[in-house]
């Protein structure tokens, strides 16, 4: 059984590449510019992602390992290696990006219709996906810095894919940028490694790091240099800064990027070294989390554009997740990035879903589509949306019977059991509280302007007809009346918000108990030195409690 799983995993790993070369070279002339390709490609790696996870749920072994390495370069006395290792983490993550990631290439047949590039586009989702795929299956720190940067190196391609924009062009540049800064903090951290361990396999940095090899001040030392790295991809103060602007590419790519894929690529690292991180390390992480987690949400109470409001709620729960691992919480903050991204995909897509409508009301008008200030009273045109986009919002706040309530209140009990423990450090919990109130707020705001109350876009608004809007792709307006996107935008939404409920996770509403909590189990922290390694045993049992 054991090679079948990773085959097909390399199978998981090889179809959204095939599907980018066929893309790149081929998509032009393909019927309806290739979209099938890169689409049947991503939901065939999604069922097989389905299988490896029910296998890894049949195992119930919360160590069950799977892993296969092959020589890349032979130096003699050393050598390098690529491999793949399934374990149930690697198992729950390809589920979760093959997943997102397949909604939104099927949202993006609709909301692309009509592009210039089209058949780019997908190729380029397929590469992203590929990228992360990659990242999430690699077995050792090297392979997972090449598909890192691989993943760096596509959002590049979809931030700026609609380059004639200013915006966009700078955008894309900003966040390549910004993320070369983390990335250059990671590579010394795997210099670290290197220096002091050799190979770079997790396996062997473990046992490495356990047997004593490398300790003291500079695993604390490599341990922050590899978190600079999660600091720029997952949108970490003070590198957070290019994730609003990220927001100018196309909304399936805000949904990509900002929900369960790129910006999940620092927290999932984090999840995967926790074991080394030793407690000046993990206390760093702690507040880093801490500051980003109300930096974003008090910064999304002012804005305007419905997509920036989002763009900076991920920032806030992103802080949450690093919050949550910091403090000792692990299985929380890893349970936090699974649940949160299906209603934050959910909630973008949505965002997009209005923002396609409002294109259509608005075309022969110079106010801008995404202000949330030209809407309202779209609650009566927009049902599907609206009820999937509520959902999703309650999922975001926390409320009770929502799959957000469950990961969100396994944190902040982490971070109170912290505080108990270590009560000089009260504000981490005060913060997580604070932050929770906060995003509650600003996303009924959001509700509330975009799909209750006058309709704004009334006044002003052109006659119908068939226009163009500001990004090149085809505006449909009907009577200057908003109506409800195709069903190929639409069944995403319901899968995404069905999704945030919290059955799919654990059988009690307010104490999470399910299948997740039997596969991920808290690892031994294997730096040495006193401190809060191994605090928060007791910290998802306390879950329930808050």
């Amino acid at each position: 059984m054991g090679v079948s799983m990773i085959s097909y995993s390399i199978a998981i790993l090889l179809l959204p590449l095939a599907a980018f070369g066929i893309q790149i070279f081929f998509g032009k002339r393909l019927p309806r510019g290739g979209d099938w390709v890169s689409t049947g490609a991503i939901f065939i790696a999604l069922l097989l992602a389905l299988r490896v996870l029910g296998h890894a749920i049949g195992e119930s072994n919360p160590n069950y390992l799977e892993r296969e390495a092959w020589t890349w370069m032979d130096f003699g006395s050393s050598r390098l290696s690529l491999g793949i290792q399934i374990d149930n983490i690697a198992a729950i993550m390809l589920v979760v990006v093959t997943l997102v990631s397949a909604l939104v290439h099927l949202y993006s047949t609709g909301y692309m219709h009509g592009d210039s590039r089209y058949h780019q586009f997908f190729a380029f989702l397929s590469l992203f996906s590929f990228s992360m795929l990659g990242l999430v299956l690699s077995d050792n720190f090297l392979c997972l810095y090449i598909f890192w940067e691989l993943v760096g190196v596509s959002s590049y391609l979809l931030i700026g894919f609609w380059f004639e924009k200013r915006s966009a062009a700078d955008a894309c540049k900003k966040a390549f940028i910004t993320n070369r800064v983390g990335d250059f903090g990671m590579f010394a951290g795997i210099l670290i490694l290197v220096w002091q361990v050799g190979p770079l396999g997790y396996q062997e940095v473990f046992h490495a790091v356990g047997q004593g090899h490398l300790s003291g001040g500079l695993l604390t030392l490599a341990g922050i240099c590899l978190f600079l790295g999660a600091v720029g991809k997952s949108a970490q103060f003070p590198l957070h800064v290019w994730l609003p602007d990220a927001m100018e590419g196309p909304t399936p790519v805000s949904a990509l990027i900002h929900a369960a894929t790129m910006v999940a690529a620092g927290v999932y690292m984090v999840t995967r070294m926790f074991p080394i991180l030793t407690p000046d390390a993990l206390l760093f992480i702690a507040y880093i989390g801490a500051i980003t987690a109300i930096l974003g949400a008090s910064i999304a109470i002012a804005q305007n554009d419905i997509k920036r409001v989002l763009a900076y709620s991920t920032i806030s729960q992103l802080g949450y997740m690093v919050m949550g691992l910091g403090v000792g919480a692990y299985v929380a903050g890893f349970f936090h990035l699974v649940t949160h991204a299906a209603f934050k995909a959910c909630l973008f897509l949505g965002s997009g879903s209005v923002i396609h409508a409002m294109h259509g009301v608005l075309h022969h008008s110079d106010k801008d589509p995404q202000d949330m200030r030209n809407m309202g009273a779209l609650k009566k045109y927009m049902p599907t949306t609206y009820k999937t986009f509520l959902l999703a919002t309650v999922a975001l706040a926390g409320v009770p019977l929502t799959s957000g309530f469950l990961s969100k209140d396994s944190i902040l009990a982490g971070t109170l059991e912290f505080s108990m423990e270590h009560p000089q450090h009260f504000l981490i919990p005060l913060i997580g509280f604070g932050a929770a109130g906060i995003t509650a707020f600003y996303m009924f705001r959001l509700v509330f302007l975009t799909f209750h109350g006058e309709g704004r876009w009334k006044e002003g608004h052109g006659s119908h007809g068939h226009g163009h809007d500001s990004h090149g792709h085809d505006a449909h307006g009907h009577a200057g009346e908003p109506h409800e996107s195709p069903r190929v935008m639409t069944i995403p939404l319901v899968v995404l918000a069905s999704l945030s409920l919290w059955f799919w996770y654990s059988p009690n509403p307010v104490s999470p108990s399910g299948w997740f909590h039997h596969m991920i189990v808290k690892p031994e922290s294997l730096a040495t030195g006193g401190g809060h390694e191994g605090l928060a045993g007791g910290v998802e049992g306390a879950a329930g409690l808050v």
